[in-house]
């Protein structure tokens, strides 16, 4: 009849209850459940809450996201994920009305010329005729058009953000649309920013179609094309929320879970093995132990490198090599009223080279439905990151004055807002610098020698929320067949299960 039911059940621990994590746990329980076997599951998190980044509030009305407001939908894993979890009629695009976004030009709002997609157009005349870029600039970006590709030593050669757009478009595509675009997303130094661990696409459109412009074109017509062809289906844009906000992913992730297997509030102070062998041991910061077979370490690589240090100096060293930059999210109600000037799009993004203590402002009202009460409006300011460091250590009242100053300066808006939210996300975004994909296939190789160990999280294969999902659940398919594999007896049939 095989094993018995009193057969040992595997203990894996998950540390860190941010978004990555509780993927994981998520797939841990998924997957034993589907191959009908047992797995004794702790999420552990040192906070109060689960989300990490992830935070929507509710005020009045108003639908406030203190992190990440949506997820992109040209990759699978988050639009999935939902899925499974039967969010599938909660998820919203953004609205139709008025999907273009601004950059700061002068001291103005300019319209994002149609068809410019992050670093080059797919259609060459708004980029000429917008008043963002000077003549000189304009010529210089269709020289791409005659310029060679650059020759490459291999398919993983790397090169920064700033030195390609430079090299492809001119110091003004950088300057004025590719760095506060794509570093604003990253909030990262371009100098820095590797491309090919972030926009990799770039890289492959000079090697195969020698020009940007002209790789963007056929894109475009090809998009076009494939677009006319598709049957009818949810189509959300290149952006996706749900109707409750962000917390919906992570209450619905966390509802999946078996109440008995969270614990918040619990520092993992140390993590080791006995010389032997053995389990994993966890110690807490009051003084309390945990056994695990195998553990998923869902965090910043800094913080798994300081569990990791006694155990593998080698791969604490590399982990730390990762660096993180600070955030801030300002949120700020009004009353339309209040507000002089139009707001037909989603948002702002600010260039550097303004001198401007914030990064891009959303307008939340505008781009997702249901965020804010009927004649109000809900703006989302963004400051710290790679570039702005000092800002992030202004407190709260400094930061509200200089966001309304700017929204003075550039919308026209003089009245005090109804209310303000604050929220700072200290070392949270990972920055991917150029060698990032050489670094992680370093780790990877250090982290072989423990498979019983998993190193989730934004540091290594993606910042988004469907790139932490996606490697999430790989960690825990990866977990799983380590664990299988070294000790079946710990892998018995299902003796508990939880619904999902």
């Amino acid at each position: 009849m095989g094993i018995a039911d009193n057969s040992p059940v595997p203990r894996i621990a998950v540390i860190g209850g941010g978004i990555s994590g509780l993927a994981a746990a998520h797939r841990i329980l998924d997957q034993a459940n589907r191959l009908n076997r047992s797995v004794d599951l702790t999420l552990i998190e040192a906070g109060n809450r689960l989300g990490g980044v992830i935070h929507t509030c509710e005020r009045d009305g108003f639908v406030l996201e203190a992190g990440p407001d949506s997820f992109i939908s040209e990759k699978p894993w988050g639009l999935a994920l939902c899925r499974r979890l039967g969010l599938e009629s909660s998820l919203i695009g953004t609205g139709d009305a008025h999907r273009r976004s601004f950059v700061v030009c002068q001291g103005q709002l300019q319209p994002v010329p149609d068809g410019f997609y992050l670093l080059a157009p797919t259609q060459l005349w708004p980029a000429i005729a917008t008043p963002i870029f000077s003549w000189p600039g304009k010529v210089r970006m269709t020289a791409d058009l005659f310029l060679p590709r650059k020759k490459r030593s291999g398919e993983t050669e790397d090169e920064s953000l700033a030195s390609f757009v430079r090299r492809r478009l001119g110091r003004e595509a950088l300057d004025r649309m590719a760095q506060p675009m794509i570093g604003g997303i990253y909030t990262s130094d371009p100098e820095e920013l590797s491309l090919r661990a972030t926009m990799p696409r770039f890289l492959d459109m000079e090697q195969e179609h020698r020009s940007l412009i002209l790789a963007m074109w056929r894109q475009r017509q090809k998009m076009l094309r494939s677009h006319n062809q598709q049957a009818a289906g949810p189509r959300y844009g290149l952006f996706v929320s749900l109707k409750e906000g962000m917390a919906q992913l992570v209450k619905a992730l966390h509802t999946r879970l078996p109440p008995d297997s969270i614990r918040l509030g619990t520092q993992v102070s140390a993590l080791w093995k006995k010389p032997s062998g053995g389990p994993w041991i966890l110690n807490f910061g009051n003084g309390s132990q945990l056994e695990a077979d195998g553990v998923c370490l869902a965090l910043a690589a800094f913080q798994s490198a300081g569990l990791l240090e006694a155990l593998d100096a080698p791969l604490a060293s590399k982990l730390r090599s990762i660096r993180y930059a600070s955030t801030a999210t300002v949120n700020l109600a009004y009353s339309l009223e209040d507000i002089p000037r139009s707001l037909e799009g989603f948002g702002f993004v600010v260039p550097a080279i303004e001198r401007r203590q914030i990064l891009a402002c959303t307008f939340s009202h505008m781009k997702f439905s249901g965020r804010a009460p009927h004649n109000r409006a809900l703006l989302r300011a963004f400051m710290g990151g790679a570039l702005q460091p000092e800002a992030f250590d202004y407190d709260d009242d400094e930061m509200i004055r200089i966001v309304r100053q700017n929204l003075q300066e550039l919308l026209g808006i003089v009245r005090p807002p109804l209310f303000s939210l604050v929220e700072r996300h200290a070392q949270a975004m990972a920055q991917y610098r150029v060698g990032h994909l050489d670094l992680v296939a370093e780790i990877e190789a250090l982290a072989k020698r423990h498979p019983a160990l998993q190193l989730a999280g934004n540091g290594f294969t993606g910042i988004g929320i469907p790139d932490c999902i996606r490697r999430s659940e790989e960690c825990a398919d990866r977990l799983l067949e380590a664990l299988d594999t070294a000790h079946p007896r710990l892998m018995p049939p299902r003796v508990a299960q939880w619904s999902d």
